[in-house]
């Protein structure tokens, strides 16, 4: 896209993109502030939006704290992806039904709604990407993920302001949007006002612009100029500066490959609660299980599949006992996986650095700090 396709918003002209997105069926979900965090729901105007919040995160810790401007993406990332709703947690796959010899088993019809993700941050961008590749483009694809993923609009929003437990940096993912968007803000709060440069990343993207220059007042929506450009970029700059940790991917995946049975994991191991807090948050773990689930009858059957975890000791049981018995065994299997073999797999990192799983572990284990801890000792 082309400088000319890019738009300054003022508050109102962001009002005026819900309200054109909402009026072609779209239902807008964005960031709003619920039980001490920040999380996604359906809004319908800026006002519920977290304005003036911002946040505090560090291993096992996050808490809001109020900014003392008028941001209104003022934040790091919560405790949700938007995992949740492209692969929902607990999803009927089949229904049966008996009727005496008869059985007549039927498919979980998918229809969903049509969602405009508003305020997707950059290492979610690339979270979707890698379920896309994960659940859309194997022999068999997910057939529900790729309906529903076809089904949103992404308003993509630049990070201005990285959590104490973000490293995206680190892991080429952020904190500037750089595909996978119709659109992207970047937000200024600055002498010329409270504003937001709006990049289209899609010809979709660009045709919502061109409709919103036609009904937004002259006031809200206007083009956008060299210093509108130049103050977006330093926000991506500077951001980049105040990552909260680093993780050196410097020969990673052979590192872990190389250090099986290095004496780190058990460490790790002796405060590990294998609570699965960090799988449940991260944005791109995609493991399975399925809950069979009949009535007292007999006559009616559902299978559902529902997340799990690599930390359960149930995930690797195979005939006989579990595969991966200890915690150690488990949270080697994980890291390894995200930093090491899922390369192989799909030809990413499954870490998107976004830092959650250090935020949410109850016992603050930092996987930046056990990969650092590896690396140190065989240096």
């Amino acid at each position: 896209m082309d400088n000319s396709s890019e738009m300054i918003l003022r508050v109102a002209g962001l009002q005026s993109l819900i309200d054109l997105l909402r009026a072609q069926a779209w239902v807008v979900v964005g960031p709003t502030v619920r039980d001490g965090a920040i999380v996604h729901a359906p809004i319908e105007s800026v006002d519920q939006l977290p304005r003036g919040i911002g946040d505090l995160q560090d291993g096992g810790s996050y808490r809001l704290r109020q900014r003392g401007d008028e941001a209104l993406f003022g934040y790091s990332v919560g405790p949700q992806g938007w995992k949740s709703l492209l692969f929902p947690s607990r999803e009927l796959l089949w229904s049966g039904q008996r009727d005496g010899a008869d059985v007549a088993v039927e498919p979980a019809v998918v229809d969903p709604p049509r969602l405009a993700l508003l305020g997707v941050r950059s290492c979610d961008l690339h979270a979707i990407a890698i379920h896309d590749r994960v659940l859309t483009e194997r022999a068999v694809p997910d057939a529900a993920y790729a309906a529903r993923r076809d089904n949103i609009f992404v308003v993509a929003v630049t990070c201005s302001d990285p959590g104490g437990t973000c490293f995206c940096v680190s892991m080429g993912t952020g904190p500037v949007p750089d595909r996978g968007f119709d659109l992207a803000l970047t937000e200024l709060l600055d002498p010329a006002g409270h504003r937001f440069l709006v990049v289209p990343g899609t010809a979709r993207g660009a045709q919502v612009l061109d409709e919103l220059r036609a009904l937004a007042a002259d006031e809200a929506a206007m083009p956008a100029d060299e210093p509108d450009r130049l103050a977006a970029r330093d926000v991506g700059a500077q951001a980049a500066l105040r990552m909260g940790r680093a993780l050196d991917v410097d020969g990673i995946r052979d590192l872990l490959y190389a250090n099986t049975e290095h004496p780190q994991w058990e460490d790790v191991a002796s405060r590990c609660l294998a609570c699965t807090n960090c799988t449940l948050v991260c944005p791109t773990c995609f493991c399975t299980s399925v809950d069979d689930v009949g009535d007292l009858t007999g006559s009616t059957t559902e299978r559902w599949r529902v997340w799990d975890s690599c930390f359960n000791t149930d995930f690797s049981y195979l005939h006989g006992g579990s595969v991966r018995s200890s915690v150690s065994s488990r949270y080697r299997q994980w890291a390894t996986h995200k930093l090491a073999s899922w390369v192989d797999q799909f030809g990413t990192s499954g870490c998107v650095g976004c830092g959650r799983c250090i935020t949410w572990c109850p016992a603050a284990i930092d996987i930046t700090a056990e990969v650092a801890a590896i690396r140190s000792r065989e240096d």
